[in-house]
């Protein structure tokens, strides 16, 4: 089989790409590892950017969706300290920039703007392999194979089409986070509501961090992050909640009750997620015929970009290509020569916010270089910028 434009992986950046060239009469086929649309939970909250994620949606013409889809008044925020005072609270008066949705939500107005048949679901690859003339071939897990003159890697931080372009793998950051729900916070965990305020709340001490989300009916949703090596979660067993559940609070002993409560009262067992990243700046030489998008491209430690910066490489790649409709090798110059640069200050950015946070006086040192962007005049959403580091709809790694 043989098809013009290949996307292998359905994710967020995969589907906007899709969707771009869709509009411009480019027929495209995207192949998905999981078995359909709902084979998995698709992640939390998602802030989309006005200068990079939500420019994307438009380039795709689905503002009108997007802006249905938008949950009113998250983007409040507000930093507390680990003895649960509020130490800074930010509220949302729709200024922001950061309007906040549903990961799986804004995956499904893209997935309803393709014509039918264009995602094939249960297609995992297994390889792939230059051929000739710029064209490569896709073999799947079932033995079954595409032939493509474009074949572009959008699936996710263990890219099987990457080894194409780059050696480059993703390696550990030195953090992983541990992620817990609780449902019905209102009524069923009022002090644990209140912290978190009608946003999101960070807690950041040097190498434990807490930051939750008020997501869709009244959910909070929690990321417990730890600097520890791998050994260390190795030795915990995510497979006894119970005694998971109390290995990680016991790491902050000490803490308000309603801020703890975010790991011991949780609704579902915790759930670990390592973080990797693949080196700052990574690029690679133009190979006929292929590139990345996304966590394939340019995978880094949360820092509150890869949805919008996968969206938006979407959206660039897919302008490129319908600016160059007979020269591929143009289009994929133009779009990696803007992209490199964009993913490193990206990365670069999401590094300063990280050390930010660690400092030995935080979260002190982090309200108050708020507070001073406050009073330089500052956009109001550098205020709720700084929840970027945490892993906000992190969905998990493909493989």
């Amino acid at each position: 089989m043989h098809t013009p434009v290949t996307i292998v992986g359905a994710g967020l950046g995969g589907l906007t790409l899709a969707r771009v060239l869709h509009v411009h009469g480019i027929p495209v086929t995207v192949y998905e590892a999981e078995s359909s649309s709902s084979a998995r939970t698709q992640g939390g909250m998602l802030d989309i950017h006005d200068y990079n994620g939500q420019l994307a949606l438009e380039a795709a013409g689905l503002m009108d969706e997007f802006h249905a889809i938008v949950l009113e008044g998250r983007q409040a925020m507000r930093v507390l300290d680990r003895d649960g005072t509020v130490l800074l609270d930010e509220a949302d008066d729709g200024t922001g920039g950061r309007p906040e949705v549903m990961r799986g939500e804004l995956r499904r107005i893209l997935l309803d703007s393709l014509p039918a048949g264009t995602v094939r679901w249960g297609h995992k690859v297994s390889s792939t392999r230059v051929l000739s003339e710029g064209r490569h071939e896709v073999t799947f897990a079932d033995g079954s194979t595409v032939v493509t003159s474009l074949l572009v890697g959008a699936d996710g931080a263990w890219s099987r089409v990457r080894p194409l372009l780059s050696s480059a793998t993703p390696e550990y950051v030195g953090k992983s986070v541990v992620e817990t729900y609780l449902f019905h916070a209102d009524t069923r965990h009022p002090a644990v509501a209140r912290a978190v305020g009608g946003g999101s709340m960070i807690v950041p001490t040097p190498g434990r961090e807490i930051f939750a989300h008020r997501e869709r009916d009244d959910t909070l949703h929690a990321y417990v992050a730890l600097s520890e090596p791998q050994d260390w979660f190795a030795a915990v067993d995510f497979t006894d909640a119970d005694a998971a559940v109390a290995r990680i609070a016991a790491e902050f002993d000490g803490w308000a009750p309603e801020l703890t409560a975010l790991i011991t009262d949780s609704d579902t067992a915790p759930v670990l997620r390592p973080l990797h990243a693949l080196p700052t700046g990574h690029r690679w030489d133009r190979v006929p015929g292929v590139t990345l998008l996304g966590d394939a491209a340019h995978l880094a430690a949360p820092n509150g970009e890869g949805a919008n910066l996968a969206m938006y490489d979407g959206a660039e790649l897919g302008k490129a290509l319908a600016a160059h409709p007979d020269d591929i090798e143009a289009a994929l110059t133009a779009y990696e020569q803007a992209m490199f640069p964009r993913s490193a200050a990206a990365a670069a950015e999401g590094d300063h916010l990280h050390e930010l946070l660690c400092e030995d006086s935080a979260p002190h040192s982090l309200v108050d270089r708020l507070s001073q962007q406050t009073r330089m005049g500052g956009p109001r959403g550098e205020v709720s910028a700084v929840a970027g580091p945490f892993p906000r709809g992190l969905p998990p790694n493909r493989t």
